[in-house]
């Protein structure tokens, strides 16, 4: 997936790297695993986490996408009083 319309209206695309868009988010687990494979951790070995996250840098809501690229679950941020 590289573009996705934000409910705010703002298009988000991961096309150009780096960006502000995709977030790399580990579970604990995920993440103890992967750094218990061996001595030193090769950024280039490190697997992609079970899912994809964005954060809308308009209004900070945040996707959590699916293996199939389809929304999972959508964060808005609550108003501040």
């Amino acid at each position: 997936m590289a573009k996705f319309i934000c409910k705010c209206g703002n298009q988000l695309s991961t096309v150009e790297a780096p960006n502000d868009v995709q977030l790399y988010v580990y579970s604990d687990r995920e993440w103890d695993n992967i750094i218990n494979l061996g001595d030193l951790i090769d950024p280039l070995t490190i697997p992609d986490p079970a899912n994809d996250v964005w954060r809308c840098p308009v209004c900070r809501r945040i996707y959590v996408f699916n293996a199939d690229n389809t929304v999972k679950v959508v964060y808005k941020i609550e108003d501040e009083e």
